[in-house]
């Protein structure tokens, strides 16, 4: 795992980027390898997380049940004329770069993060071999760079995904039954006690995503059970997850 410059960005004009880089051991330079792009990045990231990236994808690419995959740990984007957080979610321009639907933040990882990374290693360009990870409003996001660009990213993996009224994002079930299917592989995870305020209540926003994508013909995984708005859940079920993502790749 190797840690990168913070890169300004063009798309969202004064922000800076901090990221990671994990690279198998098993990665041949030259050779392209698949890629999946992690939203808070640090949260995927921690050796002693719910998620522990590193370490499970260490594993599941020694057994051969996910390709070989570089993981960009990428954060949102800070202004750093404005102090920082208490922690690293209290960043500036978080929600506005996750919840907001559109393709702003599918146009800078495409044309800002993968050129940069790319100098460096070499990368599918095959869509189905490129996914999208994350949790809450990163969850969200994940869903729209797929939806927005299936022609650059056709897996998204979402946890307690922010389905709900921050930036106009509760459109989405309404949106997908009436829009022709993409070619989008895509999980869904939520637990009984998720969030309840004035966006919205993300467990049924969950629910209600889950069952557009199954009546539009997705190829959907929907993981519902108890707990609340953490990623106790989906970290547990996080590897069998990735096995699912995987399973044809490469055909």
């Amino acid at each position: 795992v190797t840690p990168w410059e913070q890169l300004p960005s063009q798309a969202y004009s004064g922000t800076l980027h901090d990221f990671c880089v994990y690279v198998p051991a098993q990665y041949k330079a030259g050779q392209p390898a698949a890629l999946m792009v992690f939203q808070d990045g640090q949260a995927f990231l921690r050796p002693n997380g719910d998620y522990r990236v590193p370490t499970v994808f260490d594993n599941l690419i020694a057994k051969g049940e996910m390709p070989v995959t570089i993981a960009i740990m990428l954060n949102p984007g800070h202004d750093p004329s404005k102090p920082p957080g208490k922690s690293p979610w209290q960043v500036s321009n978080r929600s506005f770069e996750y919840d907001s639907l559109g393709d702003r933040f599918a146009r800078f990882l495409i044309e800002e993060i993968l050129p940069e990374v790319g100098k460096q290693y070499t990368l599918t360009t095959n869509p189905e071999g490129r996914a999208i990870c994350g949790a809450s409003s990163g969850g969200i996001c994940s869903w729209t760079v797929c939806w927005e660009r299936p022609d650059q990213f056709r897996k998204a993996l979402t946890t307690i995904g922010s389905y709900t009224n921050i930036r106009g994002g509760h459109v989405y079930p309404a949106m997908i039954r009436k829009t022709e299917r993409k070619p989008i592989r895509v999980s869904i995870q939520s637990g009984t006690e998720d969030v309840k305020n004035d966006f919205g209540d993300w467990f049924i926003c969950n629910q209600q995503m889950a069952s557009a994508l199954k009546f539009a013909g997705y190829d959907v995984r929907a993981d519902f059970g108890e707990g609340g708005h953490n990623s106790k859940l989906g970290g547990s079920i996080f590897p069998e997850v990735l096995k699912w993502l995987w399973r044809d790749y490469p055909k």
